[in-house]
């Protein structure tokens, strides 16, 4: 068992201008453009830093900046706008660091700062009780994501580093918490697999989803077994019949195990987390399917996921039973989509695979 914890502060400055013959502090992060440097202070109100920590078997040991040479790392101010930091790309890129971890004989990598979104869902459609044609073009509606960034955590890790042992499939998750008045940190989220905290888990228990482990995900087990979204889309949809096979051992398998030779590993206890078999070659670009294991690809989804995988429609169908004979779910083959489609290709090549960040000014650099 090990983690990688990531803990941030927000160093002040206080910068101030005279008024009056006054020095008064300003309200702003900056008070004057800046970039590219890193580590430069100019005109920069608040500097963000991060520590990085692994824990093995209980032990903790800070991560090192091998770019920097220190044992913290800089986050990128975000996106303000072309004026505040005209080369924002070049900007960002310098907060690519390599780093060394406790237990890992290479160099990794790491970033944390803004990126574009790169989550596609058509999200207000899908949650006004999917209010969209569920087997329309997967490509006839918006992403409503499109003109939204987001803080990512991206690390580039050897896969010898992850490994235990001979054992080739690994599993995953995030977490994030908040510090109490008291100091002390708590869980307030948690994610692997997308959408199943929204989809999936009911909700009276959806806090004390977010709030657990993995390793106590059998008190969650009936909203796997027992699946209501397929019962919503029949009512939604009479012509559409939800899969009759109960418990939905698909679902466990997709979700909770790993899908027996693919992603699942040798001992494995029911959790809810990304598994990613490595010994499965990744795809470039160009060749991956956006619909993953789905359509034959089996370095996708729901084996580890890729910025460029159709989680909405894999977890759409998959849900829907595409994974179980035509006798247990008649309506399994159908294709069902939220009607935003996404492309491996629409990313960068190069880590953090994340687009630019939208920046806030001008307007005409901004999605409409």
């Amino acid at each position: 068992d090990q983690s990688l914890h990531l803990r941030f502060s927000n160093n002040q400055r206080n910068l101030t201008i005279p008024v009056n013959g006054v020095d008064v502090a300003v309200p702003l992060i900056n008070i004057g453009p800046f970039g590219p440097s890193v580590t430069s202070k100019t005109n920069r109100n608040v500097i963000e830093t991060y520590g990085m920590a692994t824990v093995r078997n209980g032990t903790v040991s800070n991560a090192r900046n091998l770019t920097l040479g220190t044992n913290y790392f800089f986050k990128p101010t975000d996106n303000i706008g072309n004026k505040s930091i005209p080369d924002y790309e070049t900007y960002a890129n310098k907060h690519v660091f390599r780093a060394a971890i406790a237990g890992c004989a290479t160099d990794i990598r790491v970033f944390a700062g803004q990126r574009k979104e790169g989550f596609n869902i058509n999200a207000g459609e899908i949650f006004d009780l999917v209010n969209t044609n569920p087997v329309g073009a997967r490509d006839g509606e918006g992403n409503d994501l499109a003109d939204k960034n987001i803080t990512t955590l991206a690390l580039e890790v050897p896969i010898a580093c992850l490994r235990n042992g001979t054992e080739p499939v690994i599993g995953a998750w995030s977490t994030a918490s908040l510090q109490r008045s008291d100091g002390s940190w708590q869980q307030v989220s948690r994610l692997s697999a997308p959408l199943v905290n929204e989809v999936v888990i009911g909700l009276p228990d959806k806090d004390r989803f977010n709030a657990s482990r993995p390793v106590n995900d059998s008190t969650f087990a009936k909203y796997v077994t027992n699946p209501t979204l397929p019962e919503l889309i029949e009512v939604l949809f009479p012509g559409v019949q939800a899969p009759n096979q109960f418990p939905r051992t698909d679902l466990v398998a997709a979700f909770l195990t790993g899908v027996p030779g693919l992603n699942q590993p040798a001992k494995v206890r029911p959790a809810e987390m990304m598994r990613l078999n490595t010994t499965i070659k990744p795809k470039p670009a160009a060749e991956q399917r956006s619909l993953g294991v789905l359509e034959g690809d089996t370095a996708g989804f729901p084996n580890g996921r890729r910025p460029g995988d159709d989680v909405v429609d894999i977890e759409l169908r998959v849900a829907m039973g595409v994974l179980l004979p035509e006798s247990a779910a008649p309506s399994g083959q159908l294709p069902y989509t939220d009607g935003a489609i996404i492309s491996a290709n629409e990313f960068r090549s190069t880590f953090p695979y994340l687009n630019t960040p939208i920046p806030g000014s001008p307007r005409e650099a901004r999605p409409n």
